[in-house]
């Protein structure tokens, strides 16, 4: 997996990068085909922003959280991320299966 993190009028410090590097293996742990992640971190007077597109095999995703602390705005990026990989996995694996994930009852 490859992690790009970039700053808009901000400097990513050693811990930033850490930090956001630490939450986005989570991403790791639950979905193995992820390509590439960019993240992109951003101060707007007292809104701090955090932006991150991933690419993997057959799509790609975006979430977009601000929050008045950076931290937790990735923190609640990557939750929010997290959730969409984990759909995007489940619904992967119910194409592969056969399964539509709805059952529906026949009366007979």
């Amino acid at each position: 997996m490859n992690l790009n993190i970039t700053g808009h009028h901000l400097e990513i410090t050693p811990a930033i990068r850490e930090y956001t590097a630490s939450k986005f293996g989570k991403i790791k742990r639950h979905f193995d085909n992820v390509i590439d992640v960019q993240i992109i971190l951003s101060v707007d007077k007292l809104k701090q922003k955090a932006e991150a597109t991933v690419h993997m095999s057959g799509k790609d995703l975006f979430v977009e959280c601000d929050d008045e602390n950076l931290y937790a705005a990735i923190d609640t990026l990557v939750d929010t991320m997290d959730r969409q990989v984990i759909k995007h996995k489940e619904k992967l694996s119910n194409h592969r299966h056969g399964e539509s994930g709805k059952h529906i009852a026949v009366a007979e």
